[in-house]
C-alpha cells in the first residue's frame, strides 16, 4: 500500500482515514476488496494499532468499510452503479421507529451568562432590526464553525437565518418554485409534509431501505428536489451510508435538480468525526443545506440556518430579499457568541463522549474485539 502519516500534522487517524476514504470513492480501493491488516498498516504509517483500529472505526461508522468477525475489514461503499445495497443486507429487518432523542440540556449557567455579556457588549444595538439574511456575527460565525467542524467553506452571503426549519422550508419552496415536484422519505418528519401540503406543492413519498431511500424508488421517480435527512431520519433512525450519500449526488447531478440536505441532530453523531454531508461531498453543488439549534440549544430559541449554493444566492435576494429576519437580534447575537467563544462546540463535545461511553458500555464482545 501507499499510506503515508504526517508526524507534524495530528491527528494521525485522521489522515490514515482520508486516504483510505479517497481510494475507496475513485475506485483504487473495490467494492469487496479487503483492508490490510491493522498490525500491517500500523508497522506501514509507523503509528499504533490503535491509531489504525480509529481510522478503521471512522470508516465502518460512515458505511465505507465493514468488519467481518475474524476475517477482517472490507468495501462496502459502491461507487459505479445506482444501487448501494451490499448483498450480506439484502435479508436486514426493517428499521423500527424510534422516539423523539432526548439529549442532556445546554447548561443554563453558560447560556444566561453569554446572555449578560451580550447585554453588556451590544446594549442598545439588541434592539436593533436585523438585516433580512441574519446578521452578520451569527453568519461569520456558522460561517467558520461549518468550515471547521463539517468541511464546508462557504461565505456570509450563502447563510440564511430564519426562525426554525417550517419557517425555512417555506422559503426553498419560494425560492425553488412552486411548479417543482418534491420527493420527500416515506416515512419522514410530519410537519415537513405538512408545509409541502400547505403549500400545495406536488409531492411524492419515496420508500426508506435500511441505508436511505430505496434506489429503485429514487430511480423512478419524477420528482426534481429530493429533501433527505441523512443522518438518523425521524421517525425510522434510518441513516444514510456512504455509498447512499454519492447515489443521492448522482442523482442530483443528472440535470436541473436540487437536494434539500435537512442535517437535523448530526451534531450528535457517536463517530469522533462528525458526519460527512451532502453539501461538502458534492462541492456545493445545487445541495441547500439546512440546521438548526432546537436541540443543541434549546427549542424556544426558534432559530434555524440554511446554506445556499452559490448559484442561488443572487436569486434568493432578488426573489425573497424583501423578507424581513425572523429571529430577535438577541438571541442571534448570543449564539454568535456560544459559536466564538467555543461554550458551543464543548457542550456538543461533552454530549457525544457520554453517548460514545453509553454505546460502548453496551456493544458485543464482537465489536469490541474488532
Amino acid at each position: 500500500m501507499k499510506y503515508k502519516v504526517d508526524k507534524t500534522i495530528r491527528p494521525a487517524y485522521l489522515q490514515i482515514y482520508n486516504q483510505i476514504k479517497e481510494d475507496i470513492i475513485s475506485g483504487v480501493l473495490e467494492h469487496n476488496a479487503k483492508l490490510p491488516s491493522k498490525r500491517l498498516l500500523a508497522a506501514e504509517t509507523n503509528t499504533s494499532t490503535v491509531t489504525v483500529e480509529h481510522a478503521y472505526g471512522l470508516l465502518t461508522d460512515e458505511g465505507y468499510v465493514e468488519a467481518r468477525e475474524r476475517s477482517g475489514y472490507f468495501v462496502i461503499f459502491k461507487s459505479s452503479d445506482g444501487f448501494s445495497v451490499a448483498e450480506r443486507e439484502i435479508a436486514k429487518p426493517s428499521p423500527q421507529p424510534l422516539h423523539s432523542h432526548s439529549y442532556p440540556d445546554f447548561p443554563f449557567s453558560v447560556l444566561s451568562k453569554t446572555m449578560r455579556n451580550v447585554l453588556a457588549v451590544y446594549g442598545e444595538r439588541i434592539l436593533e432590526q436585523s438585516p433580512g439574511e441574519g446578521c452578520v456575527e451569527l453568519r461569520e460565525a456558522l460561517a467558520w464553525y461549518l468550515a471547521r467542524n463539517r468541511g464546508m467553506h462557504i461565505t456570509v452571503d450563502q447563510i440564511v437565518i430564519g426562525s426554525g426549519a417550517e419557517y425555512l422550508y417555506g422559503l426553498i419552496i419560494e425560492l425553488l418554485g412552486r411548479e417543482r415536484i418534491y420527493g420527500i422519505e416515506d416515512p419522514s418528519y410530519e410537519k415537513i409534509q405538512q408545509v409541502y401540503r400547505a403549500a400545495e406543492v406536488p409531492l411524492q413519498s419515496l420508500k426508506l431501505s435500511h441505508d436511505g431511500i430505496d434506489s429503485t424508488a429514487l430511480a423512478n421517480t419524477n420528482a426534481n428536489v429530493l429533501h433527505t435527512t441523512p443522518y438518523r431520519s425521524f421517525p425510522s433512525g434510518v441513516t444514510a451510508s456512504a455509498s447512499k450519500r454519492f447515489e443521492y449526488i448522482r442523482w442530483m447531478k443528472q440535470g436541473n435538480r436540487y437536494i434539500i440536505e435537512d442535517d437535523f441532530e448530526s451534531e450528535f453523531s457517536v463517530s469522533t468525526k462528525p458526519e460527512d454531508t451532502l453539501f461538502s461531498l458534492s462541492g456545493s453543488e445545487d445541495v441547500i443545506y439546512m440546521n438548526s439549534f432546537s436541540k443543541t440549544i434549546s427549542p424556544a430559541l426558534r432559530v434555524g440556518y440554511m446554506v445556499l449554493p452559490k448559484s442561488l444566492v443572487a436569486p434568493f435576494r432578488q426573489r425573497l430579499g424583501f423578507y424581513a429576519c425572523t429571529v430577535p437580534t438577541f438571541e442571534q447575537l448570543v449564539i454568535a457568541s456560544l459559536l466564538n467563544n467555543g461554550d458551543f462546540e464543548r457542550n456538543i463535545n461533552r454530549v457525544r463522549r457520554k453517548l460514545r461511553k453509553a454505546l460502548s458500555e453496551h456493544s458485543s464482545p464482537l465489536v469490541k474485539s474488532l
